[in-house]
């Protein structure tokens, strides 16, 4: 398994490239700002074919190169239904004063646009991606998991030691608690947490020492596979 990436642009984004080996066909997660450069070098350098570009939400800053990325290598872009307004309207998922900041820019879909669904096991570049549809930082929030290597692509559901924010449009407190319960507390302590910003973390030190799986808890009900 080849998982590479980097912190894009002035919001740090982690933007991933996955494939199952170098000199394969890969995925690429979340193109933030200015990640055309980012990418196009690790695409290089392990000698990839991306064949889709994976979204875990419509906010900017995990959006903002999704056309040009899609564009330059004619591939589809895969989002949930509830943000894919975003992609065309990312002032829709901003506040109004971080939206004016943007005013002067036009952003558009890529010309393929799939939509995800929760539950669905998508197979990509020779790989098996589990979508899970988690709203509460958005209505469209999901993350991807690759359970034969125990990954999780969290998005923004889940940081090392916080979660994503929840006063924008679109956000809501009580249903990302829902989301972390119902997703996350369930996997194995082991499962590696690759959020969209910040260093990776894992299930277990996130159960054990993160407030706010602590509060989720109680929402969980009995668990699995820990």
């Amino acid at each position: 398994m080849l998982i590479a990436g980097f912190p894009a642009g002035a919001f740090q984004t982690n933007c991933y490239v996955v494939a199952p080996a170098a000199g394969e066909e890969c995925v690429i997660v979340d193109p933030g700002q200015d990640a055309v450069e980012g990418v196009e070098e690790l695409l290089r350098e392990h000698r990839l074919k991306p064949v889709a570009v994976m979204l875990t939400h419509g906010h900017l800053d995990h959006v903002w190169s999704v056309a040009p990325v899609c564009g330059a290598r004619d591939v589809p872009a895969w989002i949930h239904p509830e943000d894919r307004h975003l992609l065309s309207d990312p002032a829709a998922g901003l506040s109004p004063g971080s939206a004016s900041m943007f005013g002067g820019l036009t952003f558009t879909e890529p010309d393929d646009v799939r939509e995800l669904s929760d539950g669905a096991t998508l197979e990509l570049a020779g790989l098996e991606l589990v979508v899970d549809h988690t709203p509460g930082h958005t209505r469209g929030s999901v993350s991807f998991r690759l359970p034969a290597d125990d990954v999780m692509f969290a998005g923004d559901l889940l940081f090392a030691g916080s979660i994503g924010r929840t006063d924008l449009p679109g956000g809501d407190y009580p249903t990302i608690l829902r989301s972390l319960a119902a997703k996350c507390l369930p996997l194995p302590d082991d499962t590696v947490v690759l959020p969209g910003h910040g260093p990776q973390t894992t299930i277990g030190r996130e159960r054990a020492t993160n407030p706010y799986l602590k509060e989720a808890a109680p929402h969980a009900g009995p668990t699995r596979g820990i």
